[in-house]
């Protein structure tokens, strides 16, 4: 009886999981539909915003904004890192961080090295993965909670920060590693060049050619663009972090539905269990009971 007792335990347990993985799944469903409702929104004006910037910068030479798309020698890079600040969503946390720690080690691997690569994580995965993983590696905790609050004007604080960095050549490279949201069961772990900002290009008869910019600034090119480019980039890493967390609502909902499968098939063979070990118990007493009888006959 006390493997019946052990089976009837299991059974407990796997049911009190299920439901817990059935709530979780429940409650990412909710929170995707808003996640993923506004990173839909807006995808598509922070792509073509940062469409006009490319095209813009690789276009103009000698202006003030130009610095933003100067190229330089990558000595000290910036890598920021976005993860979420809780687990339990597949592999979502890993493939991000894998992205950036192969980007590290096959672009970035000199300036590991020499101590110039800098490390900007959002959320605690990205930040717990690293800060094992490299141990001289220059990180920045400042921005690991960014997730709590994800208004424009809460963002715009890292972009501000590393766009003033980049021009005072504190770096010379930033990079993002965040994960693109397709729909709810795919998402992409993606390494995006932020700055400085990738020059418009496209492919012509077979040839990858610069697009030139046509476009008439009013009032003044220079006022336009001390404006325009800096907000363009904020907009775009607001995309980056929308687009994170749609993912990770997402991920979470389908490994929390294939947690709840995965516990209604354990409770099927459980239950198998317990049925052939009850059945093996009252055999053995009804075999007992005959056994009993049979002596009191023969005695």
């Amino acid at each position: 009886m006390a493997n019946l007792k052990e089976v009837r335990d299991r059974i407990k347990s796997v049911q009190n999981t299920q439901q817990i993985t059935k709530a979780m799944k429940m409650v990412s469903a909710a929170k995707l539909r808003r996640a993923q409702d506004a990173i839909l929104q807006m995808r598509p004006y922070a792509d073509k915003l940062n469409q006009v910037l490319r095209n813009i910068l690789s276009n103009l030479e000698g202006d003030a904004a130009t610095s933003l798309g100067e190229e330089r020698d990558a000595k000290r890079v910036c890598i920021v890192i976005v993860t979420s600040n809780r687990g339990l969503c597949g592999a979502f946390n890993s493939n991000i961080s894998k992205a950036a720690a192969q980007a590290i080690e096959t672009k970035y691997a000199e300036q590991l090295a020499a101590g110039t690569l800098t490390l900007l994580p959002i959320g605690k995965k990205g930040y717990e993965y690293f800060k094992k993983r490299y141990a001289n590696l220059d990180i920045i905790t400042d921005h690991i909670a960014l997730f709590d609050n994800l208004s424009f004007d809460n963002v715009s604080k890292v972009p501000k920060m590393l766009i003033r960095a980049f021009e005072q050549h504190d770096f010379d490279r930033v990079e993002v590693a965040y994960g693109k949201f397709k729909n709810a069961a795919t998402q992409f772990a993606i390494v995006d060049q932020f700055l400085p900002v990738p020059k418009m290009e496209k492919e012509e008869g077979g040839a990858t050619e610069e697009f030139v910019a046509d476009y008439i600034f009013e009032p003044g090119k220079e006022e336009l663009l001390n404006y325009l480019v800096p907000t363009i980039l904020q907009t775009q890493f607001q995309k980056y972090l929308l687009d994170t967390h749609a993912s990770e609502h997402g991920a979470r909902m389908t490994a929390m539905d294939k947690a709840t499968e995965n516990a209604q098939e354990l409770l099927r063979d459980l239950r198998i269990s317990y049925n052939k070990a009850r059945q093996e118990a009252i055999t053995n007493e009804i075999l007992e009971i005959v056994g009993g009888a049979a002596a009191l006959e023969n005695s």
